[in-house]
């Protein structure tokens, strides 16, 4: 049987979960006698597509399929490219409208693959409320404004969240740099220690851990200890991070996405091979680290 050769493409190599997504596509590619190629965007959504359109257009390398976690929008343009040329398109993490389309008229695979990231938000939003049964503030670091999975997990917090529970929202870009950043930046506001925040809520491990950083930098020793007292949670939950960091009492609570780019390649592999269009949208299901019914409320 002829190896299929897939080109992966990841958000950036400065997270995590996109390592962790990196590793799955390299032990399914072993299991499936697939060879892969890694792109990393840079977290840079121009340079991921011209690394893709450079691909489809014009470079000696034709993969077969191509995997890819967009960086900002579902990238139709460059999945059209790649439908034309009869390369195969899985579009991971990221609601699309244009499969179906595509699907007729291009007889390569073409796919979804994608965490219920607005399940991710409920869960974390339950977990706020073991937290805090009295109510009170959260700091809440988003992912990019440009991204559609922070505006479906933020969607999903604010479903299940208490009423009497009040994000004051920040901004980050996944990565433990701009959780940090982001934190800083806020606590330099003269209003911060007057906003009643009662804990750290994050959207993925990477900025909660960042953030944690910056309130350990807090030079009055008593702020910081009570800075560094509140539940600080987050999402993704890698076991190598993410969990262990829960494990280590570092956060509360993650949730977990399971990865989703071992599953994405197994679909791929056996659409091409078997010459059947797969469902055009396969869904993973987050859980929470602990369960919920284990987690402990702790002082804020």
């Amino acid at each position: 049987m002829t190896k299929l050769n897939v080109l992966v493409s990841l958000i950036t190599n400065d997270n995590d979960y996109q390592m962790e997504q990196a590793a799955a596509a390299e032990d399914a590619a072993r299991r499936l006698d697939a060879n892969i190629q890694i792109l990393y965007a840079g977290n840079d959504a121009v340079n991921q597509t011209q690394q893709l359109l450079k691909v489809i257009q014009n470079s000696p390398y034709r993969p077969d399929a191509i995997l890819v976690e967009p960086v900002g929008t579902a990238m139709v343009q460059v999945a059209a490219a790649a439908a034309a040329a009869g390369i195969g398109w899985g579009v991971l993490n990221r609601e699309v409208d244009y499969v179906a389309k595509l699907r007729g008229t291009s007889q390569a695979p073409i796919f979804a693959v994608t965490t219920d990231q607005e399940e991710v938000g409920r869960i974390q939003g339950r977990q706020f409320a073991v937290f805090l049964k009295d109510g009170g503030g959260i700091l809440y670091i988003e992912g990019p404004a440009t991204g559609e999975v922070g505006r479906l997990r933020t969607s999903g917090m604010q479903s299940t969240k208490p009423r009497d529970v009040t994000p004051r929202v920040l901004r980050g870009d996944w990565t433990e740099d701009s959780g940090y950043k982001a934190v800083k930046s806020w606590l330099a506001l003269g209003t911060s220690q007057q906003m009643g925040i009662r804990l750290i809520g994050c959207q993925n491990d990477a900025m909660a851990i960042g953030a944690r950083r910056a309130f350990e930098e807090v030079a009055e020793s008593q702020a910081r200890k009570d800075w560094l007292s509140l539940p600080f949670t987050g999402c993704d939950g890698v076991p190598k991070t993410g969990q262990e960091w829960v494990r280590r009492g570092l956060l509360a609570a993650t949730v977990v996405t399971p990865p989703t780019m071992g599953l994405a390649l197994e679909i791929m592999t056996k659409a091409i091979r078997s010459g059947i269009q797969p469902p055009p949208r396969t869904l993973s299901q987050p859980s929470s680290y602990p369960a919920l019914e284990k987690i402990t409320a702790r002082p804020g």
